[in-house]
């Protein structure tokens, strides 16, 4: 299950939502980045590690999704991490009395009952503006940045040339933005998060997004411009020919059209809102 993608790092993709996995071996044992989905993945995940001889010594999750905050006990017990705003918005999460009921609800039907609750979101927040993942493998460089969600952070592995980039930069998502706030504007952090993204990228040969396929040098800059343009359609009110939705979606990724139509109506609302006297 598990896909080499370059000199010692590999990929495994979920079958749901195609969450990519992404392995990186260090010294010692591997580091697992966002373990994936269901009960049987990562145990599946766990074995074909453990005929590797490859323990798991750290994991770290992009951001606070409840699709990026799993475990399984056949992962071990290695310190996960995550940024500081990400690893706290999984305290709050966990602080309230109800919150397993509510990360149940939250669950696509078709995995809700395979999919494991115990290790959700137990995070360890780095210290804000840690440059570097804690582990004795390969460089990994946290690429913090404002957009999708709170505490988001791609991790740049320099020496294999290898972009994990979180839910961004995907060839089945359009991109999602945050929820609005008072104080928050997703759209403007979005574009902010993109530009970050490509800062760092002019050193990349492999891309991993968070869903979807995984791609070479040739294509980063391409997604980026493609999802740069998308939220500037949202931004704008004006129409996309996005290859994501509409008639040329992938088969079986028609639904994506429900999330652009949910965050362009949210969008105008928005506009409307703040063009009010007064």
């Amino acid at each position: 299950m598990l896909e080499q993608v370059a000199q010692g790092v590999m990929v495994h993709r979920s079958e749901l939502l195609q969450n990519n996995t992404v392995v990186v071996q260090g010294q010692t044992g591997v580091l697992v980045v966002d373990p994936g989905l269901t009960r049987s993945e990562m145990a599946c995940l766990a074995e074909d590690l453990r005929e590797l001889g490859l323990p798991v010594v750290a994991g770290f999750s992009t951001h606070p999704d409840w699709d990026h905050v799993l475990w399984h006990p056949g992962l071990g017990d290695a310190p996960r991490y995550g940024t500081a705003r990400c690893a706290a918005v999984m305290r709050d999460v966990r602080s309230q009395p109800d919150w397993r009921d509510r990360a149940a609800e939250g669950l696509p039907p078709e995995i809700a009952e395979e999919t494991p609750l115990d290790g959700y979101g137990l995070i360890t927040g780095l210290p804000a503006g840690t440059a570097r993942m804690p582990w004795d493998g390969p460089d990994a460089r946290i690429v913090e940045h404002p957009a999708h969600a709170p505490g988001h952070a791609a991790l740049l592995i320099e020496a294999r040339g290898v972009l994990v980039a979180g839910d961004m930069l995907s060839d089945l998502f359009v991109p999602m933005l945050d929820d609005f706030g008072e104080t928050n504007d997703p759209i403007e952090e979005y574009l902010v998060g993109l530009q970050v993204l490509e800062d760092a990228a002019d050193d990349v040969a492999v891309l991993v997004p968070g869903h979807g396929s995984v791609c070479g040098a040739d294509q980063v800059r391409a997604r980026i411009d493609l999802d740069r343009s998308y939220v500037h359609a949202l931004r704008d009110g004006t129409a996309t020919d996005d290859p994501r939705i509409g008639p040329s979606a992938k088969p079986g990724w028609e639904w994506v059209n429900d999330i652009h139509e949910g965050q362009a109506q949210g969008v105008a609302r928005r506009r409307e809102r703040d063009e009010l006297p007064g």
